[in-house]
């Protein structure tokens, strides 16, 4: 039995590990991100209920394999079918996530 105890508090470290890593993973991406002028909005479109043109695409696209340097995260967009990625990562990135969406009454 304490043998499994010792597994668990191992598994423990490691989740928590993980979890470390994506959120500094995380801060640097937005970080980065937020330097490229008007890439964050651009991003957060479809997160706002607009949808991306075909120009907004193809800015998407040059950042992101300009950007793939910084991030192994961001290899993934990069390689083909890799755009269908890009709405996941905007919610990932999105800093409103978990907080209450709908406006507040009076707003």
């Amino acid at each position: 039995m304490a043998r499994l105890g010792e597994i668990g508090k191992g598994a423990v470290k490691v989740f928590n590990g993980m979890q470390e890593l994506t959120a500094r993973e995380k801060r640097r991406l937005v970080s980065e991100m937020s330097q490229v002028r008007g890439l964050m909005p651009l991003l957060m479109k479809p997160r706002n209920n607009q949808k991306w043109s075909r120009e907004d695409k193809a800015l998407l696209a040059e950042h992101m394999r300009r950007l793939s340097a910084l991030s192994p995260y961001l290899v993934i967009l990069v390689m083909p079918g890799g755009f269908f990625v890009l709405p996941a990562l905007a919610w990932w990135l999105d800093r409103r996530r978990g907080r209450d969406r709908a406006p507040a009454a009076g707003a």
